[in-house]
């Protein structure tokens, strides 16, 4: 009914223009509501990949048939994520926005982790099939056009924060290979007593590589590496204590990030069932959080404040918020999750 000092045409006109103007304002507030984080979560053991929103700190998304999935990567533009598939050795090629599966790119050999050229131009692909190598991939034909071999079957391969080098770890080799980016070349090798396993980069203050934190087979903590000297400068050792659980898989502590603002390293420890946080850059141990059994990796949300850590052992994902090091919420996913990694879907 119109108010008494509007006849009812002029009360209808009235109403249809403000739900115009309520209108014209959502659609100018769109572009700002566009673009959303979503954490990509791989299920090792299943057929399947689950997708978090960190928003509500539910599964938003699920993509299936896709067995052993192992890393994920994304263009730098968010528009894609590239997965290794173990079970058929290919890249998959998937639509961050809808979870299509674009396509799927024959590798070498048998994968494990993957990474994305900072320009979004190539995707490097670690292949474990012996003698070791990484493939490279044309993002804009999807084919595999290199294979740069490698010293030792490769476990993880990433891409250094000045985008201009690939490296590449290696359990079996007990070492790490950087490539060249631009000629596809390797410059350099560094020899380990301990396989490699994750390894986590630091920027330096003119924007280059400083320092790399390296985890070792059988080591409860982590190296630390001068990249521009190739030379060891310090090995953490995580506390003994808690003890919650026990070393998995020879490798009592996989799992280490740099958070996107430069402040806190986290690092996995199957001891503990959880993470310890040092402060960066001066490595100074603040905390410990309990998350679940064997957490296997982790990945951030853009603006630091939220840390997903994969707890293979118990099928679900801890969300950590980093400034109160405290876990806020478990998501449930598939069997076995490991892998996983942070996209912002345009």
């Amino acid at each position: 009914m119109a108010p008494p000092h509007y006849n009812a045409i002029d009360w209808r006109r009235k109403s249809l223009f403000m739900k115009t103007a309520v209108c014209c304002a959502l659609l100018s507030a769109l572009p700002l509501l566009a673009a959303s984080v979503r954490i990509y979560q791989t299920n090792s053991a299943g057929d399947d990949l689950d997708v978090i929103d960190p928003v509500t700190n539910t599964v938003a998304m699920t993509i299936k048939g896709i067995e052993a999935a192992h890393g994920v990567a994304f263009s730098p533009d968010g528009a894609r994520a590239y997965i290794t598939c173990e079970a058929d050795s290919t890249v998959w090629v998937v639509e961050t926005r809808d979870g299509r599966v674009v396509d799927k790119v024959p590798l070498s050999g048998h994968p494990n982790n993957i990474a994305v050229s900072k320009d979004g131009q190539r995707v490097f692909a670690a292949i474990l099939t012996a003698p070791g190598a990484v493939d490279v991939i044309d993002a804009q034909t999807l084919k595999n056009f290199k294979t740069i071999p490698v010293k030792g079957n490769t476990h993880n391969v990433y891409v250094t924060p000045d985008g201009r080098f690939v490296v590449a770890g290696s359990e079996v080799g007990k070492s790490i290979t950087v490539i060249d980016e631009d000629s596809m070349q390797v410059v350099w090798n560094l020899d380990f007593e301990e396989g490699v396993r994750p390894i986590a980069f630091e920027k330096a203050a003119d924007g280059s590589t400083g320092r790399m934190f390296v985890q070792l087979s059988r080591l409860h903590g982590f190296v630390v590496i001068d990249f521009k000297t190739h030379k060891e400068i310090q090995r953490v050792t995580l506390p003994d204590e808690p003890r919650r659980g026990a070393a998995h898989s020879g490798a009592p502590s996989h799992g280490i990030g740099v958070s996107p603002d430069g402040k806190m390293l986290w690092v996995d420890s199957s001891v503990a069932s959880g993470v310890f946080v040092y402060s960066l850059p001066d490595l100074k141990l603040l905390g410990n959080v309990a998350t679940g059994s064997t957490p296997d990796w982790l990945t951030f949300t853009p603006d630091s404040k939220l840390v997903y850590v994969a707890n293979a052992g118990e099928n679900y994902v801890s969300a950590v918020d980093t400034r109160a090091m405290k876990e806020v919420a478990r998501i449930a996913v598939g069997e076995v999750p490991k892998r996983n990694g942070t996209v912002t879907v345009p």
